[in-house]
């Protein structure tokens, strides 16, 4: 039967911690370094940039909100200029600006799906599409 390690006390640990770093500092030690790359943040966007990257993508607020996982509100205020979108949702629009096929394939969206966006209640126009058995529309 393997023996389970026994873990520190917070206390201990952070005693064994210090004491590697100044063994380190005296060059007693090589401790093992990762360089980590932190992103720039991601760009602002102004709202009428915003407006025309939902409309060129041809989708409605809701799906366009849908797709960002955030209030259709959020979006219709940031359109508006009220306010502005989170870091997290700037991020996502700009990953969705180059990489739009990508989002809509992660998120489970088809350009189709995306660009046939009736309001609840409205009837379709154009020609029917049909969906698999289970689709979410």
């Amino acid at each position: 039967m393997s023996e389970k390690r026994q873990r520190l006390p917070v206390a201990d640990q952070i005693r064994k911690g210090l004491e590697e770093a100044i063994r380190h500092a005296r060059g007693e030690i090589t401790l093992k370094t990762t360089v980590v790359e932190i992103p720039d943040p991601p760009p602002e966007i102004r709202p009428e940039e915003l407006t025309k990257l939902r409309i060129d993508n041809r989708m409605s607020r809701d799906v366009f909100a849908r797709l960002l996982n955030v209030p259709t509100r959020s979006v219709q205020s940031w359109e508006d200029g009220t306010r502005k979108p989170s870091q997290a949702a700037l991020r996502l629009i700009q990953v969705f600006r180059q990489n739009t096929s990508g989002v809509l394939d992660v998120v489970g969206m088809t350009a189709t799906q995306a660009h046939a966006s009736p309001r609840k209640g409205a009837p379709r126009t154009g020609s029917k599409q049909r969906r698999p058995p289970g689709a979410v529309t």
